[in-house]
C-alpha cells in the first residue's frame, strides 16, 4: 500500500485515520530554519538520548522501581526512533516530485533515487491522527490535531505513566522518629 503525501485512510471512521505526513522539525511541526537548525536538531536529539541513556543506566544500577525504569525506557526508545528516522529516512527515499509549498509532496516517496537529504536532515515520518471533535466555544475542534507516530506515542506514553505513578515509583521515605526523653530526665546531660 502506498500513501501519497498527505492522503488519509480512515480506520475507525470519525475517530481515528492514518494520514502520511511528513515533519521536518520536532513536536508540532515546530522548525529551526535552514540546515543549521536541522543539524543541531539532530545533535540535541543525540545528545538528550545519550543523556537518557546514562540516566536510565544508574537507574538500573540503583534497581531503581522497575515500572520507572520501563517508563525512562519508552521515552528513550520513542526519542531513538525519531532520530533514526530523521537519520535514515532522508537517504532512502526521494520526495516522490517537486516540493510545493502551498500542497506538500505531489507524489509518492520512492526508493528509486539516491534519497532527498543526507545523513541527520531527513523528516519524520507522522501517520496516526485522532479525527474527533468536540464542541469548544462555539465551534467544532479536533481533541488532538497534531500528526504523530509510534516514536511520538513511547515517549508520550512514558511521561504520562511516570506522571501517574509518580509516588508509587518514588515512595517519600520514612521519616526517622526521634524518641522524646522523658522530661526530668533532660537537664541530666
Amino acid at each position: 500500500m502506498n500513501f501519497h503525501y498527505g492522503e488519509q485512510m480512515d480506520i475507525i471512521p470519525g475517530w481515528f485515520e492514518l494520514q502520511f505526513v511528513e515533519n521536518p522539525g520536532m513536536a508540532f511541526g515546530w522548525v529551526l530554519p535552514g540546515a543549521a537548525g536541522k543539524l543541531t536538531l539532530s545533535i540535541f536529539r543525540i545528545v538528550v538520548v545519550m543523556a537518557i541513556g546514562y540516566y536510565l543506566w544508574t537507574l538500573v544500577k540503583k534497581k531503581a522501581h522497575i515500572g520507572y525504569r520501563l517508563c525512562v525506557a519508552l521515552i528513550i526508545a520513542g526519542a531513538l526512533g525519531n532520530i533514526i528516522d530523521s537519520a535514515v529516512y532522508g537517504l532512502m527515499f526521494d520526495n516522490g516530485a517537486p516540493y510545493d509549498n502551498s500542497a506538500g509532496y505531489m507524489g509518492v516517496a520512492t526508493r528509486e533515487g539516491p534519497g532527498y537529504a543526507p545523513f541527520l536532515m531527513g523528516n519524520v515520518v507522522d501517520m496516526f491522527h485522532i479525527t474527533k471533535e468536540i464542541q469548544w466555544g462555539n465551534r467544532m475542534r479536533e481533541i488532538f490535531p497534531p500528526v504523530f507516530n509510534v516514536a511520538d506515542s513511547s515517549i508520550t506514553l512514558g511521561i504520562i505513566l511516570i506522571l501517574i505513578f509518580q509516588r508509587r515509583f518514588h515512595p517519600k521515605k520514612k521519616e526517622e522518629v526521634v524518641e522524646e526523653m522523658p522530661s526530668g530526665e533532660a537537664g541530666r546531660f
